[in-house]
């Protein structure tokens, strides 16, 4: 009893309550986290239910690994500055060396720090998802994989290219809610275009119909009309409206069929040829061609004896 009595409750007063609010902090900031990253799983399941995407669900998981990991990052800086305060350091010259080497590493990495900008940014407005097909940085091919450091693409080759986030400026998405199958038809300068415009319309009214390529097609053939007249042929420009990443597909298979009609229907789809223009003098007559090698050539050949 004496010895409790003679305990110096003043002395150990200051000390056990800055430890109570050490462990109350602590606990603070561990059930704040926890709350918080439950909260952010619960919303990006929502989401995902809500998406019913594969793309989406990606896009989810990544924008929700990511709110998670700021969450641990501010909430756990913010903890150990309150616990350092308790312990009686001063948090200037800490924030003070702080700002300096902040500065000092936010120049050396500015390229890193903008390729988790850009990144970020790229997930929240929905730029990019898993398995689109794009071009960004002058790269093309289907994305794997975006993070917030790089985009990981796959191109027709096979080739994988990562791509930092910092070289990405613009980006072309050709699997975004529709597409177009562009085709340029060349044919032969004697045929009638209205004809062959008449073949090609009924060639993609055949593929409307055929239920392999019925819900990919989303309208009819749309013919723009005569878009060049080239050196040795007149071509037409014509497009369907089509499902996402089916573009390819339907273009290939209309350019198929459409040779075929043109079989069946005798139109010349000509070959890169070239005319030889003699000229015509004032009255109106063409001068001789001269084959004098030509016949020449056929006389050494003639003279050789066989072998």
């Amino acid at each position: 009893m004496n010895l409790v009595a003679n305990i110096d409750w003043d002395r150990w007063a200051a000390p056990a309550l800055h430890g109570l609010r050490i462990v109350l902090i602590l606990v603070i900031a561990w059930i704040s986290i926890r709350v918080l990253q439950r909260a952010v799983r619960a919303v990006r399941m929502r989401v995902e239910r809500r998406m019913g995407e594969a793309e989406g669900t990606g896009r989810a998981a990544t924008l929700g690994r990511v709110l998670r990991y700021l969450i641990a990052v501010v909430v756990g800086t913010v903890a150990i500055m309150l616990v350092l305060g308790e312990l009686g350091v001063s948090l200037a010259p800490i924030l003070g060396a702080a700002g300096v080497v902040g500065l000092a590493i936010g120049f050396g990495a500015q390229s890193l720090v903008k390729d988790y900008f850009t990144g970020f940014f790229l997930l929240l407005e929905d730029q990019i998802r898993t398995g689109d097909i794009v071009t960004i940085a002058g790269i093309s091919g289907s994305v794997e994989d975006i993070t917030l450091r790089h985009v990981r693409l796959r191109d027709y080759d096979g080739n994988v290219h990562f791509v930092p986030n910092n070289l990405i400026t613009t980006v072309t998405n050709m699997t975004r809610s529709f597409a177009f199958a562009v085709m340029d038809v060349g044919v032969a300068y004697r045929e009638n275009v209205d004809e062959v415009m008449q073949v090609m319309r009924q060639v993609g009214r055949w593929m409307r119909a055929d239920e392999a390529y019925a819900d990919l097609i989303l309208e009819d053939l749309e013919i723009a009309g005569v878009e060049s007249l080239g050196a040795s042929s007149v071509v037409v420009r014509c497009r369907f409206k089509v499902a996402p990443m089916q573009q390819w597909t339907v273009r290939r298979e209309y350019l198929r069929r459409v040779k075929a009609a043109f079989d069946d229907q005798g139109i010349e789809i000509p070959y890169p040829h070239l005319t030889v223009y003699a000229g015509v003098d004032k009255k109106g007559d063409a001068p001789v061609l001269p084959l004098r090698m030509a016949r020449q050539a056929a006389n050494n050949g003639a003279r050789q004896p066989a072998a």
